[in-house]
């Protein structure tokens, strides 16, 4: 595969950052929600960075507790990209003792944010619909993800924040699921746990569907599933489980009752005149990753 001959720690480096901060996060509530002790949230570092790719140089947000080495996470953003909405997801994970990279997927069309509050998007108009177009057309070229997926997580490994003795997490939200699956495959002798939220396209009819890399997946899966996508596609989480059964695959695949395509992201827009953030499921959904990543990485 494109990109995965060569030694992507030779073109990854941390840049001088245009900002950086010392903050705070918090998580109420999901010690009830996954059923899991909470630790003591750290302080986190947050420092835009850019990473050099085979196709340029892609500006992202590097977050970490303020002191020590802790399991790395890459994060995949959903249509609208790297902004505030995903800097908070990368904060609050940090707080919880993980060193997390949000790269803008969109970096050879332009530098984040795309999209700075996705709750302005119409999907009802064409205009707005035809952008999203426009920014995914790059990354649907063959091997993009797949080189990108190497430059993360060797920039993730390049860190002296980063435990190079445990094992990656990566999770991808609507459009980025199928990414994580890619992530997993490509690299499985880093990725140790790997969970998608309202994942588009997991399971398809060609030959490139994400749910037939699960025989290359070594990482512990979770895919939490939209009632939405479920009531169009009612098969592709029974196809799921059974790929992963069938690679021997440690995995969950779990359908959110009652949420909507995008459940999970506080920023997304109204549907059909209905909120699609769910923020009751989106916390249960935050435990459970926080739960897998306490099981695999830590």
């Amino acid at each position: 595969m494109s990109g995965t001959d060569r030694d992507p720690s030779e073109s990854n480096s941390l840049q001088p950052t245009r900002r950086e901060f010392v903050t705070a996060s918090a998580a109420v509530g999901l010690a009830a929600a996954a059923r899991v002790s909470l630790g003591a949230e750290s302080e986190v570092i947050e420092t835009d960075v850019d990473i050099k790719t085979p196709d340029g140089t892609c500006d992202a947000a590097f977050f970490h507790p303020a002191k020590g080495v802790h399991p790395g996470v890459l994060i995949w953003t959903d249509v609208f990209g790297l902004r505030p909405a995903f800097r908070e997801m990368g904060r609050r994970l940090a707080a919880q003792g993980y060193s997390v990279l949000v790269p803008n997927v969109y970096y050879r069309t332009a530098r984040a944010p795309v999209v700075e509050d996705a709750s302005r998007f119409n999907f009802d108009s064409p205009a707005d619909r035809a952008k999203t177009q426009q920014w995914t057309a790059p990354i649907k070229a063959a091997g993009a993800i797949e080189r990108d997926a190497v430059a993360h997580t060797a920039f993730l490994d390049a860190q002296p924040q980063v435990d190079k003795g445990r094992k990656l997490g990566t999770q991808g939200y609507c459009m980025s699921g199928p990414f994580v699956f890619r992530t997993a495959a490509l690299v499985p002798g880093r990725i140790g746990a790997a969970a998608t939220f309202h994942g588009g396209g997991l399971v398809t009819a060609n030959p490139d569907s994400p749910h037939l890399l699960a025989p290359r997946i070594k990482a512990r899966m979770y895919c939490a599933v939209a009632a939405s996508d479920d009531a169009k596609q009612p098969d592709a989480k029974d196809k799921l489980r059974e790929a992963f059964a069938a690679a021997h695959v440690p995995a969950e695949v779990e359908v959110y009752a009652g949420t909507i395509h995008g459940w999970c992201v506080p920023d997304m827009p109204l549907q059909d005149g209905r909120p699609i953030y769910n923020k009751p499921e989106a916390e249960r959904a935050w435990g459970k990753l926080l739960a897998l990543y306490r099981a695999v990485l830590t």
